[in-house]
C-alpha cells in the first residue's frame, strides 16, 4: 500500500470514490454528504497539500484532509482550547474496503502526520446521526468534547456536529 499526499491526477478517482460513499451513506439513511460536499472541495484540498490518500495497486482505498482550522472549532469546549491542534476532515473509505480496518489505519496515519507537525491534539467533527463514524472514532481513542456545532446552510438545513479529540503528545 502507498500512502501519500494526493495529486491532481487523483482527482477524478477521488470524486468517483466519494460519490460511491455518498450513495452508500444515503442508502443507510445517513444523508449528510451530497453532490457538492465533499467532492467540490477536493481540488482545493489537493492544491493546499492537505489531502492524503491510501492506495493499493493504483486504486484509492481511503482519503482524508488534515487542516489547521475548522469553522466549528470555537463552538466546542476542547480539553485545552489553546493547544496546537490539527483537524481531520472528509475521511472517506472506498466502499469496496469497508469493514477491513482502513478507517482505523487512516486515523493512525493522521495521528502520525499531526505529531510530525507538532500538534498536541488531533480533532474532528462528526454529524450526530453518523453512528458508524462515531463508533470508529471512539474505538480509536477519540473523546467527545462538550458542545455542539450547528452548521447552518443557505436553505435552512442544519447539521448538528459533535467535536472529538485525541491527545497526541
Amino acid at each position: 500500500m502507498d500512502f501519500r499526499l494526493a495529486v491532481m491526477q487523483d482527482l477524478s478517482q477521488l470524486k468517483d470514490m466519494y460519490k460511491q460513499i455518498v450513495k452508500n451513506m444515503n442508502e443507510q439513511d445517513i444523508q449528510i454528504w451530497d453532490d457538492i460536499y465533499p467532492c467540490e472541495f477536493l481540488e482545493e484540498d489537493i492544491k493546499y497539500n492537505q489531502l492524503y490518500v491510501l492506495l493499493s495497486d493504483c486504486e484509492i482505498i481511503s482519503a482524508f484532509v488534515l487542516g489547521k482550522t475548522n469553522s466549528g472549532e470555537s463552538a466546542i469546549k476542547w480539553d485545552d482550547n489553546h493547544a496546537e491542534a490539527l483537524y481531520i476532515d472528509r475521511l472517506g473509505v472506498n466502499i469496496k474496503y469497508l469493514k477491513k480496518g482502513m478507517g482505523s489505519l487512516m486515523l493512525d496515519k493522521a495521528k502520525g502526520i499531526a505529531k510530525t507537525f507538532g500538534a498536541e491534539y488531533l480533532r474532528l467533527f462528526v454529524v450526530d446521526i453518523n453512528i458508524p463514524a462515531i463508533q470508529l472514532y471512539v474505538k480509536n481513542g477519540f473523546v467527545k468534547a462538550d458542545g455542539v456545532y450547528d452548521e447552518v446552510f443557505d436553505d435552512g438545513f442544519v447539521l448538528h456536529e459533535f467535536g472529538y479529540e485525541i491527545k497526541l503528545l
